[in-house]
């Protein structure tokens, strides 16, 4: 298993639980804004395995779970061993995804590792390609949360508000969407690293935290539990 970066412990990334947060590299995206962009490539240096492990066993009882996060974790082959072995320590896991591999979400929920998840939904299907470049497929994503939602597993969808993404494309979204249990709209913050040719499109100015709640009121009627 490759894991290129770790956080000890974050009060943030999994709610209501003290948590360690894993780094894997490599994405089948390559979305302009993206936080983790020395991941993407998946050159980035690796965390030792038999380290990480001595590291988990440590904290148990001082950690609650591990969050599993990347670049994109579900392109790691052998994910659910790894996760199985995380989960045998007794941590709650999270898997943060893109979600653009329905088939391996779908395994993970047959094995039962998972007690929660987070996807990403980042624009209305038409403009999906545009925004996100690489493989970036809607459909896939959209089958994920489907897969999420038929089997009563507990998640959440998020979209980061880029400037790029207007009003219609936020009503788009909501309705492509199934209802979600939770839908967070996040605020865009400008990336430290980013490709030269893409600086026009990070400099464009962020939305402010009120017109963000603004348009998580405007699409309510479609997905009633939204949080901004």
């Amino acid at each position: 298993m490759n894991i290129a970066g770790i956080v000890k412990s974050s009060l943030i990334d999994f709610p209501g639980l003290i948590s360690c947060v894993l780094f894997t590299p490599g994405c089948n995206f390559d979305c302009f804004y993206c936080h983790n962009r020395h991941l993407l490539e998946g050159a980035a240096d690796r965390v030792d395995f038999d380290a990480l492990m001595a590291f988990l066993k440590k904290r148990v009882g001082q950690l609650d779970g591990v969050v599993l996060t990347g670049g994109e974790p579900t392109l790691q082959a052998d994910l659910i061993p790894f996760l199985g072995e995380i989960k045998s320590l007794g941590y709650k896991l999270k898997l943060d995804t893109n979600g653009a591999s329905p088939e391996v979400v779908e395994a993970l929920l047959k094995a039962g590792l998972c007690d929660y998840f987070a996807v990403d939904y980042k624009a209305p299907a038409r403009r999906y390609r545009d925004i996100c470049r690489g493989r970036a497929d809607a459909e896939k994503v959209l089958r994920t949360i489907r897969l999420l939602l038929d089997s009563g597993a507990v998640f959440e969808v998020r979209t980061t508000v880029i400037p790029q993404l207007e009003e219609a494309d936020l009503l788009q979204m909501a309705e492509e969407l199934p209802v979600v249990p939770l839908y967070t709209l996040n605020r865009y913050r400008r990336p430290d690293f980013y490709r030269p040719e893409d600086e026009g499109l990070i400099e464009k100015p962020p939305y402010t935290q009120e017109r963000i709640a603004a348009l998580a009121e405007l699409i309510r009627p479609r997905q009633p539990n939204v949080h901004a």
